[in-house]
């Protein structure tokens, strides 16, 4: 890992773990013949999931939200390059990807075989493949961080956290109390009940989901990380650092995700 150097940090250190969260949570949720998953056209989770699906043999079905606009982009060319069939849901349809009747559509149109895999890709198999995180770092520390969007990652790395360490995630969204429920929800789905390790910090939104501020973009320019998940986070960990916020001496490892590259292994 690599220690992040920042001034006003006193006693804290903190260590960047550099490791892509979808092929965690694509891991367990590969041995299905037909996968289907939704995003933006722009989602890393699309991609991630037309890679897997193209070096497991696994058919692979991508909901995009909105038109189809031609040519594609770079990202949605590359999960078609690599077999995954794309679709479009209308911006009012997809705000209900969730509901029974439009999935109940989808597997009309797909197959009652197909496994639906939700937006950000987090469900209890997910969670069982980022619970993994922990067990692998062999360094010594206290705090583990990750940003939040949907939940997956923050509660599988609760739920892998060795006795007397923590968790603290970012959340990337405003209004985000309800993922709190969804950390939650998803550890009682993944292993039947809820660990008290972890907590969500909510004050480093920057405005909402791919919103931010000039201050937000001078600082990922800095440190060279994505603004949407990484900067937040690392704003938020060296924001509270400098507020006293954590012990003197305490070693924080924040996770840097978004690799889309990197193979889903099984």
């Amino acid at each position: 890992m690599e220690e992040l150097l920042s001034p006003g940090l006193g006693q804290v250190r903190v260590f960047l773990l550099h490791d892509d969260n979808k092929p965690r949570k694509l891991k367990h949720n590969l041995g299905h013949p037909r996968l289907l998953t939704f995003g933006g056209a722009h989602s890393n989770l699309i991609r991630a999931v037309a890679e897997a699906g193209a070096r497991h043999g696994i058919e692979t079905i991508g909901v995009i939200r909105g038109e189809e606009h031609l040519p594609l982009n770079p990202t949605l060319a590359r999960a078609a390059a690599c077999g995954m069939t794309l679709t479009y849901l209308d911006r009012a349809s997809y705000r209900l990807k969730h509901t029974e009747q439009v999935l109940a559509g989808l597997r009309a149109r797909w197959g009652d075989d197909v496994v639906i895999l939700p937006e950000g890709g987090s469900n209890a198999a997910a969670v069982r493949g980022c619970a993994e995180l922990p067990g692998e770092i062999a360094e010594d520390y206290d705090v583990i961080c990750c940003p939040v969007g949907t939940g997956g990652t923050l509660a599988g790395i609760s739920a892998g956290l060795p006795e007397g360490k923590r968790a603290l995630g970012f959340a990337v969204l405003k209004g985000a109390g309800f993922l709190e429920g969804e950390v939650a929800r998803l550890q009682r789905e993944a292993y039947g009940r809820t660990w008290p390790n972890w907590a969500i910090n909510l004050d480093y939104h920057f405005g909402g989901y791919a919103r931010s501020t000039p201050a937000l973009e001078r600082f990922a320019a800095e440190h060279g990380v994505e603004r949407i998940y990484v900067a937040k986070m690392l704003y938020g960990i060296l924001d509270l650092a400098r507020r006293g916020a954590f012990a003197p001496g305490t070693r924080v490892v924040a996770v840097v995700t978004g690799q889309p590259s990197t193979p889903v292994d099984v």
